[in-house]
């Protein structure tokens, strides 16, 4: 992937770095997979805000993407790559032998002509999906199902991949993007490879507005409100607002979030690594 730095003919355009989008092969989706996305600009059924910085932005169409890879022993063609406005990393369009067309992430290094396929005893390729079983120690996936059957949950966005460090009867025992070991059920499916647009991190907005184009509106610092609004409000002058906290009370700096007793923690082998 390649960035590109604009040249600073308004003030917006002084410091972005945006996308060259290199990879990209067609601007037109396939209409047949893609759907009506409906905003709801962060209010639920009451016409309520429940959900803020949220609201505004591009109109879409969603992408009806392929995170099953089910369709097991029949080579799919790669047509395009292509952008999604719903999600960072790029997405691949397979015209499949048997007339078939689908959308998958593309991996890096995927490109148009080439073939992909799924299912058991398929070549460790980029683009190729497989069950956990399949795969070999140290490879990268991407695109991994915590559950057998249920679509792709994990490492999907743009550069993110898992690493395969073993395997332990029934579960294979995967890194994490975050860093964190756990154990997956080894009939899980995953992807090889790395999810497309690695530079996607070193991108450059450039402006506000910018940001209110993709949908995500101005977020106010707790300290700069008033208390009644916010427990680090208030004070006289610049006040530092004491110790880091939410406006519902939960302290930022440490304190533990996750239910003690939620089942899937005996599959997490070490947490990720607190910056």
């Amino acid at each position: 992937m390649a960035l590109k730095k604009y040249n600073p003919i308004t003030p917006g355009t002084r410091y972005r770095i945006g996308n060259a989008y290199a990879e990209i092969t067609s601007d037109t989706p396939e209409k047949s997979l893609t759907a009506d996305l409906k905003k709801s600009g962060g209010r639920n059924h009451d016409g309520k805000m429940t959900m803020r910085q949220r609201g505004g932005g591009h109109k879409r169409k969603y992408r009806i993407i392929d995170f099953k890879r089910n369709k097991d022993g029949v080579p799919a063609k790669v047509a395009t790559i292509e952008y999604d406005p719903n999600r960072t990393a790029f997405i691949a369009l397979l015209n499949y032998a048997d007339g078939e067309k689908r959308y998958i992430i593309a991996p890096k290094s995927l490109t148009v002509g080439s073939t992909v396929i799924s299912g058991k005893g398929v070549a460790i390729e980029p683009g190729n999906a497989m069950a956990l079983k399949d795969v070999p120690l140290g490879a990268e996936i991407h695109a991994i199902e915590m559950q057998p059957g249920k679509g792709a949950a994990m490492a999907r966005s743009a550069g993110s991949y898992a690493v395969m460090v073993g395997k332990e009867e029934k579960y294979a025992v995967i890194k994490l993007p975050s860093g964190e070991i756990r154990r997956i059920l080894l009939t899980c499916r995953a992807t090889i490879g790395i999810a497309s647009n690695q530079d996607h991190s070193l991108t450059v907005l450039g402006k506000a507005g910018r940001k209110v184009w993709k949908g995500r509106r101005p977020r106010v610092r707790g300290v700069a409100m008033n208390p009644v609004d916010h427990p680090m409000g208030g004070g006289e002058g610049r006040a530092s607002g004491g110790h880091p906290i939410s406006r519902t009370g939960i302290m930022a700096k440490g304190q533990k979030t996750r239910n003690v007793n939620k089942k899937s923690s005996a599959l997490i082998i070490s947490r990720r690594k607190s910056k």
